[in-house]
């Protein structure tokens, strides 16, 4: 590594990142281990909140006929508080005339305004107030309305409001104007809604009042119980009385620290949230970004990430940079084959699903005065995905985050390579290894462990390093969605009814898009097998089939599927403990005779659990271009090579008698020579760029992916570093990046630092 004098604007750093602690250059590593200070201090000040009886307010907020009346009395007389209807108690005793008088008299906007003044004179504690459906379109009365309350929105259906507004014979609400439809009204009105709530209470079609009252009481008890919802690794071995704790992690802190300090993997320590089967319903309907917020809501706590800020998120990561307005929509294939597409991403493959959002999540977390620098390993598509995801951070985002993506010189197509390289930016660099994704993989967790080095990292360049693989929480969870709206999708479409069990079909390298589906599964979507597809490196597939993880005399194979060209799979891990009973000396005692002698054996009653949900197989190069050949010949859809690993396993292991659903994990675009090859096209010995364009003027399915064929007009030479496999070397790098990175944007104040110049990155010295 570099040493550098430890002058003293380095250690202002450090103080100006941890001014709470006092530090130790000898135990300079510890830094980073205790909670993000800003989210200790937001949970300390959330501890004050007093009971449901107590000085907080429960505001309920929703569209006029969502109930909140009615609920608000249920609520008070389970509570014995106080309960206050707006229109009721406030406006017309305010007004001595009826809302609808008022609103007559006075028309749209003042009547918003005159509400607005009315509950600004409201004052009131430990009571239930039930707003009016307009209250929200007033900001200042909101204001004063969420200094002590918790702000509880009732989201029900669209139809179902409309059909209760014609019951109660509503023709005309506040904002309503000649030629404005009720139900486009209250779909404008929604964005004032999720403006405003602290705790969303998702109430399913024909649920009645005393369920959604159930609803919110539950819904205000986790919202103020901040510390219920927990993380654990995957190797923590629970205390006896006597023994120390470990200490406390959130979502938060499994999302900034990615890799848990023993070297394990973190998990929920409890089950994943279940939706009901009315509440699944009620999502057929839902876009995918509805979808996504209602799920991850329920996965991620408002002490974590506040639900509207949580909204506005998942709104900047599944908009426009997807080019398919559904983002991740089904097609039928043939016979009772469904292929997912999880390529209309920026990059062309389903790692843009996470990493457009996880990003925005990361920056959220993370203290706000210090760096981090994420470390990536990637065996093809993650390196891309990531860049690209990093790079749309703000600008205040991206001097503090940089990203490191390391990749295998010679693993992945030159397509790939080429967009690696090509998404480097600003705060993003990619590094070519000498080796193969396996060792990137392993040296990264090796960096991460080696606490000498992460924390001089952090006492000299106030900078903590942290990972986007699929070890991050942060980055698998948001797979779970896109598993969970395939189903919907199928009930949507009328090709299967809600409860219907359907199969998937996934090609599986590092576990972690099989394991989302497993998830999916436990949050309701009756999935019934999870079929794992492998490549020539079939070192899952024959696990799954015998329990015996073994990795002695296995060579990596270099195949058409280079994403899934692994040995080492990281995610596995999870879900053995999942299996296991979340048994922490089991994992650690299994993964760590996997590191030392290179195999492990799991017992026979685990294989059988295993076995229930899990079936595998693997597929040769040869048929993996045989199904390409013949998927495009019968359909006209072209298979990129892993939809093709994943379409022969499924073709083979699939029984037919319930619908499968096959990952089409990237867009064969970015694959072109082997696409090339697989349908027998001679002009195969062109470059990336025009075999790229020649494949788009087949107009097959599916359509020519318009972010990947402008990549092929990037100048030919691009700067990037190649390093040899030696951790070490790693490290040196990874010092550099910080450097170049992070002192030019802390010095950039200091007096003696005028030159900016010399902090730009001066050792990208190979070109592709």
């Amino acid at each position: 590594m570099l040493h550098l004098n430890r002058c003293q604007h380095l250690k202002q750093i450090t103080q100006r990142c941890f001014p709470s602690m006092h530090v130790k250059m000898d135990k300079h590593a510890q830094l980073f281990l205790s909670r993000p200070f800003a989210l200790a201090e937001l949970r300390k000040s959330w501890r004050s909140i007093s009971s449901l009886m107590g000085d907080k307010n429960i505001v309920l907020m929703g569209p006029p006929g969502a109930g909140k009346t009615t609920v608000g009395r249920i609520i008070g007389q389970k509570l014995g508080c106080c309960v206050i209807d707006v229109d009721d108690d406030i406006l017309e005793k305010t007004w001595n005339m009826s809302v609808s008088e008022k609103l007559q008299d006075v028309g749209n906007e003042q009547f918003l305004e005159e509400e607005g003044r009315a509950v600004l004179n409201l004052s009131a504690s430990g009571s239930v107030i039930s707003l009016t459906g307009s209250n929200p379109m007033h900001d200042g009365s909101m204001w004063h309305l969420k200094k002590n309350g918790i702000i509880v929105y009732l989201d029900v259906p669209l139809i179902d409001i409309v059909g209760r507004l014609k019951l109660m014979k509503i023709d005309r609400i506040v904002g309503q104007n000649s030629g404005t439809s009720m139900k486009d009204l209250l779909k404008f009105r929604r964005q004032y809604y999720k403006k405003w709530y602290d705790t969303r209470v998702f109430c399913e079609s024909g649920a009645s009042p005393e369920e959604v009252a159930d609803k919110v009481l539950n819904a205000v008890k986790r919202y103020q119980d901040v510390d219920s919802e927990t993380f654990i690794s995957t190797r923590h071995i629970w205390p006896k009385d006597c023994e120390q704790k470990v200490p406390t992690k959130f979502f938060s802190d499994a999302v900034i620290e990615g890799l848990a300090s023993d070297g394990g993997l973190f998990v929920p320590e409890k089950e994943f949230p279940k939706l009901n089967w009315r509440e699944w319903k009620s999502l057929v309907g839902a876009t995918y970004i509805e979808r996504a917020q209602i799920l991850l809501e329920k996965c991620i706590h408002p002490a974590d990430i506040p639900p509207a800020k949580l909204g506005e998120m998942i709104e900047t990561a599944y908009g426009e940079n997807f080019a398919c307005s559904k983002i991740a929509p089904v097609r039928h294939l043939s016979g009772n084959q469904f292929i997912l597409e999880l390529f209309h991403g920026p990059t062309g493959s389903f790692k843009d699903l996470s990493l457009q959002l996880m990003p925005h999540i990361f920056a959220h977390c993370i203290p706000p005065s210090c760096n981090y620098m994420i470390l990536v390993a990637t065996s093809g598509d993650t390196g891309s995905a990531v860049l690209n995801g990093f790079s749309r951070l703000n600008n205040n985002d991206k001097q503090r985050i940089a990203v490191a993506t390391f990749f295998p010189e010679n693993g992945v197509s030159e397509f790939q390579k080429a967009q690696i390289i090509g998404n480097q930016q600003e705060n993003g660099w990619a590094v070519g290894v000498k080796s193969d994704f396996d060792f990137c993989q392993t040296s990264i967790k090796r960096i991460f462990k080696d606490s000498d080095f992460t924390g001089f990292l952090t006492v000299e360049y106030g900078t903590v390093l942290s990972s986007a693989n699929s070890i991050n929480w942060g980055r698998l969870l948001p797979q779970v969605v896109y598993h969970a709206s395939a189903y919907l999708d199928l009930v949507s479409q009328g090709f299967i009814s809600f409860g219907s069990p359907v199969d998937v079909c996934i090609p599986t390298g590092n576990f972690g898009n099989i394991l989302a589906a497993v998830y999916a599964k436990m949050m309701g979507i009756p999935i019934r097998k999870f079929i794992c597809a492998s490549n020539q490196n079939h070192v899952l597939t024959d696990f799954i089939k015998t329990g015996h993880y073994d990795l002695r005399e296995r060579k990596l194979a270099q195949t058409f599927s280079p994403a899934i060209d692994i040995l080492k799979s990281s995610n596995l891990e999870r879900h053995l403990h999942l299996m296991a009973n979340k048994d922490g000396q089991l994992m650690t005692r299994l993964f760590n005779q996997l590191e030392e002698q290179h195999h492990f054996q799991i017992e026979k009653i685990l294989v059988e659990k295993l076995q229930q949900d899990f079936a595998a197989d693997w597929c040769s190069e040869g048929e993996c271009l045989a199904a390409i050949h013949s998927t495009y010949n019968t359909s006209g859809y072209i298979l990129d090579p892993h939809t093709a690993v994943a379409k022969v396993v499924a073709d083979r292991m699939q029984d037919k008698t319930c619908p499968v659903i096959v990952s089409s994990t990237a867009h064969y675009s970015k694959f072109a020579p082997t696409i090339m090859q697989a349908l027998k096209i001679k002009e195969i010995n062109q470059t990336s760029s025009s075999q790229v364009y020649l494949l788009s003027s087949y107009n097959a399915l599916p359509p020519p992916h318009a972010a990947l064929l402008e990549r092929t007009k990037q100048p030919e030479k691009m700067e990037y570093q190649v390093c040899a496999a030696d951790v070490s070397v790693l490290k040196s790098h990874v010092e550099k990046l910080v450097q170049n990175q992070f002192m030019c944007n802390a010095c950039s104040s200091w007096k003696h630092w005028q030159d900016n110049k010399g902090c730009q990155p001066s050792f990208l010295s190979q070109k592709f």
